[in-house]
């Protein structure tokens, strides 16, 4: 089992419009790939900042190959459409990891 996590600092001021896109537009879009099984999303509480909360969005997929071919076809696409939305107002970062 491959998981994807993406780690999400999010400005306050757009994180409820932030969380209900994620949820009603992204995170759909991106299962939508075929490539994940599933997927979770946990706020982190052990984030100091006060501008912003964080998020981790973890997505699941089966193979490394899934999620290869999530890269090569999905993701370019997917990340403009956050980028253009949220533009300034958020700082991501991206783990791969592999179930031993």
């Amino acid at each position: 089992m491959i998981l994807f996590n993406v780690t999400v600092a999010i400005e306050k001021t757009v994180e409820a419009e932030w969380i209900q896109w994620m949820k009603q537009e992204y995170i759909p879009a991106v299962m939508r790939t075929g490539c994940f099984t599933n997927y979770r999303m946990y706020k982190v509480l052990t984030h100091d900042d006060e501008g912003s909360n964080s998020y981790a969005v973890q997505y699941f997929a089966e193979t490394l190959d899934k999620f290869m071919y999530y890269l090569e076809h999905h993701e370019k696409q997917l990340l403009e459409e956050h980028r253009e939305r949220f533009k300034d107002r958020h700082a991501a970062f991206r783990t791969l990891l592999e179930e031993v």
